[in-house]
Protein backbone atom coordinates (compact mmCIF):
# COMPACT_ATOMS: atom_id res chain seq x y z
CA UNK A 1 0.00 0.00 0.00
CA UNK A 2 1.70 3.39 -0.80
CA UNK A 3 1.58 6.32 1.44
CA UNK A 4 0.45 9.69 0.64
CA UNK A 5 1.12 12.52 2.60
CA UNK A 6 -0.15 16.27 2.22
CA UNK A 7 2.05 19.09 3.61
CA UNK A 8 0.43 22.18 3.59
CA UNK A 9 1.41 25.44 4.11
CA UNK A 10 2.11 29.15 2.67
CA UNK A 11 6.16 28.81 2.38
CA UNK A 12 6.02 32.44 2.36
CA UNK A 13 9.44 31.65 1.59
CA UNK A 14 10.58 28.64 1.93
CA UNK A 15 12.95 28.19 5.52
CA UNK A 16 15.26 25.40 6.99
CA UNK A 17 11.91 24.54 9.14
CA UNK A 18 10.14 23.42 6.39
CA UNK A 19 13.16 21.92 5.05
CA UNK A 20 13.58 19.86 8.19
CA UNK A 21 9.83 18.65 8.04
CA UNK A 22 10.06 17.87 4.48
CA UNK A 23 13.57 15.81 5.03
CA UNK A 24 11.51 13.50 8.08
CA UNK A 25 7.89 13.72 6.11
CA UNK A 26 10.24 12.06 3.22
CA UNK A 27 11.36 9.15 5.37
CA UNK A 28 7.70 7.98 6.22
CA UNK A 29 5.52 8.34 3.19
CA UNK A 30 6.12 7.31 -0.90
CA UNK A 31 4.99 9.96 -2.35
CA UNK A 32 4.71 13.93 -0.47
CA UNK A 33 2.59 16.15 -2.01
CA UNK A 34 3.69 19.75 -0.84
CA UNK A 35 0.55 22.26 -1.17
CA UNK A 36 0.70 26.14 -1.32
CA UNK A 37 -1.95 27.55 0.55
CA UNK A 38 -4.12 30.61 -1.38
CA UNK A 39 -5.65 32.79 1.05
CA UNK A 40 -7.57 35.66 -0.56
CA UNK A 41 -7.57 37.95 2.56
CA UNK A 42 -3.31 37.37 2.83
CA UNK A 43 -0.68 39.77 0.91
CA UNK A 44 2.14 37.22 0.59
CA UNK A 45 5.74 38.15 0.09
CA UNK A 46 6.12 36.16 -3.19
CA UNK A 47 3.44 35.35 -5.63
CA UNK A 48 2.02 31.94 -5.49
CA UNK A 49 4.02 30.64 -9.50
CA UNK A 50 7.20 32.54 -7.35
CA UNK A 51 6.56 30.19 -4.12
CA UNK A 52 5.73 26.72 -6.14
CA UNK A 53 9.34 27.41 -7.95
CA UNK A 54 10.76 27.41 -4.45
CA UNK A 55 9.22 24.58 -3.20
CA UNK A 56 10.18 22.62 -6.34
CA UNK A 57 13.77 23.82 -6.32
CA UNK A 58 14.28 23.21 -2.34
CA UNK A 59 12.42 20.58 -2.06
CA UNK A 60 13.23 18.12 -4.97
CA UNK A 61 16.74 16.99 -3.99
CA UNK A 62 15.50 16.09 -0.85
CA UNK A 63 12.62 13.73 -2.01
CA UNK A 64 15.23 12.37 -4.65
CA UNK A 65 17.41 11.31 -1.67
CA UNK A 66 15.02 9.56 0.21
CA UNK A 67 13.45 7.95 -2.52
CA UNK A 68 9.91 9.47 -1.99
CA UNK A 69 7.97 11.06 -5.00
CA UNK A 70 7.34 14.68 -4.80
CA UNK A 71 4.19 16.52 -6.04
CA UNK A 72 4.37 20.42 -5.58
CA UNK A 73 0.50 22.29 -5.97
CA UNK A 74 -1.46 24.79 -4.93
CA UNK A 75 -5.12 24.74 -3.21
CA UNK A 76 -7.53 27.65 -2.35
CA UNK A 77 -10.41 25.25 -0.48
CA UNK A 78 -9.91 23.06 2.65
CA UNK A 79 -6.99 21.40 3.53
CA UNK A 80 -8.43 18.03 3.72
CA UNK A 81 -10.57 18.36 0.32
CA UNK A 82 -6.83 19.25 -1.04
CA UNK A 83 -5.55 15.77 0.77
CA UNK A 84 -8.63 13.88 -0.68
CA UNK A 85 -7.78 15.75 -4.26
CA UNK A 86 -4.33 14.61 -3.72
CA UNK A 87 -5.04 11.12 -2.91
CA UNK A 88 -3.58 12.17 0.73
CA UNK A 89 -4.73 9.70 3.77
CA UNK A 90 -1.97 11.88 5.79
CA UNK A 91 -1.48 15.42 6.75
CA UNK A 92 1.79 16.77 7.69
CA UNK A 93 2.28 19.35 10.28
CA UNK A 94 5.70 20.45 11.78
CA UNK A 95 5.68 21.28 15.54
CA UNK A 96 8.11 24.19 17.17
CA UNK A 97 6.94 24.37 20.36
CA UNK A 98 3.86 23.86 22.35
CA UNK A 99 1.85 27.25 20.75
CA UNK A 100 2.25 25.34 17.69
CA UNK A 101 0.46 21.95 19.30
CA UNK A 102 -2.20 24.05 21.07
CA UNK A 103 -3.03 25.25 17.81
CA UNK A 104 -2.33 22.59 15.84
CA UNK A 105 -4.59 20.24 17.52
CA UNK A 106 -7.53 22.00 16.93
CA UNK A 107 -7.15 22.16 13.56
CA UNK A 108 -6.29 18.19 13.55
CA UNK A 109 -9.76 17.81 15.34
CA UNK A 110 -11.53 19.90 12.94
CA UNK A 111 -9.92 17.62 9.86
CA UNK A 112 -10.83 14.85 11.85
CA UNK A 113 -14.27 15.47 11.73
CA UNK A 114 -14.62 16.94 8.50
CA UNK A 115 -12.62 13.58 6.88
CA UNK A 116 -12.13 10.96 9.37
CA UNK A 117 -9.95 9.04 7.15
CA UNK A 118 -7.46 11.42 6.78
CA UNK A 119 -4.83 11.98 9.74
CA UNK A 120 -2.62 14.30 10.86
CA UNK A 121 1.29 13.76 11.61
CA UNK A 122 3.10 15.99 13.71
CA UNK A 123 6.72 16.49 13.29
CA UNK A 124 8.77 18.27 15.22
CA UNK A 125 10.90 20.28 14.27
CA UNK A 126 15.27 19.77 15.05
CA UNK A 127 16.20 21.81 17.67
CA UNK A 128 18.51 23.84 15.09
CA UNK A 129 15.13 24.93 13.17
CA UNK A 130 12.66 25.58 16.17
CA UNK A 131 12.99 29.05 16.07
CA UNK A 132 12.85 29.98 12.58
CA UNK A 133 9.15 31.62 11.39
CA UNK A 134 9.13 32.72 7.92
CA UNK A 135 7.55 36.06 9.53
CA UNK A 136 10.75 36.22 11.22
CA UNK A 137 12.77 35.78 8.63
CA UNK A 138 10.53 38.36 6.47
CA UNK A 139 11.56 41.25 8.96
CA UNK A 140 15.04 40.34 9.04
CA UNK A 141 15.41 40.34 5.50
CA UNK A 142 13.33 43.58 5.10
CA UNK A 143 15.52 45.30 7.11
CA UNK A 144 19.06 44.36 5.64
CA UNK A 145 19.94 41.58 8.37
CA UNK A 146 21.50 38.25 7.27
CA UNK A 147 18.90 35.34 6.91
CA UNK A 148 21.23 32.52 5.24
CA UNK A 149 21.15 30.75 8.39
CA UNK A 150 17.44 30.34 8.46
CA UNK A 151 16.88 30.06 4.74
CA UNK A 152 18.26 27.47 1.68
CA UNK A 153 20.66 29.61 -0.16
CA UNK A 154 18.26 30.00 -3.18
CA UNK A 155 15.80 31.46 -0.98
CA UNK A 156 18.39 33.25 0.63
CA UNK A 157 18.90 35.20 -3.09
CA UNK A 158 15.20 35.52 -3.42
CA UNK A 159 14.98 37.82 -0.48
CA UNK A 160 18.11 39.92 -0.93
CA UNK A 161 16.77 40.83 -4.50
CA UNK A 162 13.21 41.26 -3.29
CA UNK A 163 15.01 43.66 -0.81
CA UNK A 164 17.49 44.74 -2.66
CA UNK A 165 17.39 48.98 -2.36
CA UNK A 166 14.89 48.85 0.34
CA UNK A 167 16.65 49.36 2.94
Amino acid sequence: MSHVALYPGSFDPVTNGHLDVVRQACSLVDRLVVAIGIHPGKAPLFTVEQRLEMVKEVFTPIAAQAGCGLECTTFSDLTVTAAQRAGAKILIRGLRDGTDLDYEMQIAGMNQTLVPEVQTIFIPASSTVRPITATLVRQIASMGGDISPFVPKPVAVRLKAKFAGSS
